[in-house]
């Protein structure tokens, strides 16, 4: 009875196995076989198949239902599914040792699974079916490939955004305070030159006026004084603007005193326009002064804004072809102005930029995410605080950019690994290990080549390219 039943078990397997392309047309002898050694099991919804870390020692048919597989520990980590009719887990030829994730069931889910002592016997049976599994390998392998790639591109411009947010932030918040403040000392310009043109003045005494105003403005446009200097003179002016009753001293005499005006020009004023004048045409000085900072900061803000705008089409080569005579320099002040939010915080940037570099033929958006990557894996490597090298030189028919940094330093054990897919030494979340695997198929997709040295206080990354394209041009991307 035992024995029928197991055996109607098997058949029940066989028919299921038929249902799904990798197995339907293998003979019946095939799938008697994997019939007999499949193990199934059953999971309901959450039960987990398999955890982080576990041994990979089964191969995964799922029968029914839904397997939801998320790499790593990270709630942010992608998540892979795999549906009835799919091969999963262990494949045969894998180098694959231990999970990077946890499977978990969808729905209530129906499993076969191998284990894999019984691989050597089962390519040895049918090994039509060993070819059918590899290539489910390789289909997995990019599939993932793309994922993660995309992941890091997405990680990479989630950073680049929140950094150029905060760099536009800063100019634009500075210009909205700048205009409310022009508004408001508008009026009070305003309000003072009606009461000004209510005195009786004489036409020298009105020029007085409009000549201490041109010269306090053009002294706004020179360097700054001493600082000890400066507030010597305006503990002067307030003081003897408080003498004169001038109201509001405090906010005319930091104005006045920026604007290089001593308390003797003031006196000589007094003396010309009296005291009666005095204050209403301080007040009307001081708005102007004023004013005229107002919008020198908002056409400092203004122009940060425009820079910034000019490096991100510059960085990604908007609105213009993909292959071109590109400067690399540009590019790489580009990258330096992305960057700017991660480097003003203690990074010291040298650059030693080679005379009259040539032109080179390339992808100039592909190589600013080579530059960025480098910048910001030396940027890290020195968290935040040390000095950053861009040099550039020509090296006979190519090249060379150089990007150096004095931080730790790689250790030795990690650095054969670093361009490997994949391989990465930060914490879990915190990378997928492509940053540096793509910067080395952009140089070699462009016939270059990346070169990599690094001791403590001392790393660098050696990027040479030629200055002409081989006829077969790199295939973008």
């Amino acid at each position: 009875m035992a024995e029928d039943t197991k055996s109607e078990l098997g058949n029940a397997l066989i028919s299921n196995l038929r249902q799904f392309e990798v197995f339907s047309n293998l003979p019946q002898e095939h799938l008697a076989w994997l019939a007999e050694n499949l193990e199934e099991i059953r999971l309901q919804p959450g039960n987990i198949l398999v955890h982080l870390g576990d041994p990979a020692d089964w191969l995964f048919v799922i029968l029914e239902g839904e397997i939801a597989f998320q790499r790593g520990e990270s709630p942010d980590s992608p998540v892979f599914r795999a549906n009835a009719g799919q091969v999963t887990g262990l494949l045969p030829y894998s180098r694959l040792t231990r999970y990077g994730g946890t499977g978990r069931a969808a729905v209530p889910t129906r499993i076969a699974r191998l284990h894999k002592s019984l691989f050597p016997e089962m390519l040895k049976r049918m090994p039509e079916l060993g070819q059918r599994l590899v290539a489910i390998m390789a289909d997995r392998i990019r599939e993932t490939t793309k994922m993660d790639s995309q992941r890091d591109k997405l990680m990479a411009l989630g950073k680049l955004s929140a950094g150029l947010a905060h760099e536009l932030n800063n100019p634009a918040a500075a210009a909205q305070r700048a205009t409310a403040s022009l508004r408001e000392t508008l009026e009070t310009v305003r309000e003072a030159s009606i009461r000004l043109s209510r005195h009786v003045l004489s036409t020298e005494q009105r020029e007085m006026i409009i000549q201490f105003e041109i010269k306090a403005g053009q002294h706004t446009v020179a360097t700054p004084a001493d600082p000890l200097a400066q507030s010597d003179r305006e503990e002067s002016i307030t003081a003897w603007l408080e003498n004169r009753k001038v109201p509001d001293a405090w906010r005319i005499a930091p104005v006045l005193a920026d604007a290089g005006v001593e308390v003797p020009k003031l006196e000589c004023l007094a003396a010309q326009v009296g005291d009666s004048v005095l204050c209403d045409a301080l007040i009307r000085i001081a708005s102007i002064l004023t004013i005229s900072k107002l919008i020198g900061e908002i056409e400092n803000s203004t122009k940060r804004i425009s820079d910034l705008v000019r490096a991100i089409k510059e960085y990604s080569y908007m609105d213009q072809a993909a292959m071109q005579e590109i400067d690399l320099h540009q590019g790489l002040e580009s990258t330096l102005t992305i960057l700017h939010h991660r480097l003003k915080g203690g990074i010291n940037v040298v650059r030693e930029y080679g005379e009259n570099l040539p032109r080179i033929c390339a992808f100039g958006g592909e190589l600013n995410q080579v530059w960025t990557n480098l910048m910001a894996n030396a940027i890290e490597a020195m968290q935040g605080k040390g000095e950053l090298r861009v040099r550039t030189a020509r090296d006979l028919d190519r090249v060379l950019v150089e990007i150096r940094d004095n931080g730790p330093g790689i250790a030795p054990d990690v650095l054969p690994h670093i361009f490997e897919p994949f391989f990465t030494t930060k914490g879990v979340g915190e990378g997928t290990g492509l940053g540096l695997d793509t910067v080395d198929r952009i140089v070699r997709n462009h016939h270059g080549e990346i070169r990599v040295s690094s001791n403590p206080g001392d790393t660098r990354f050696q990027v040479y390219l030629p200055i002409t394209q081989p006829r077969t041009q790199p295939a973008a991307g």
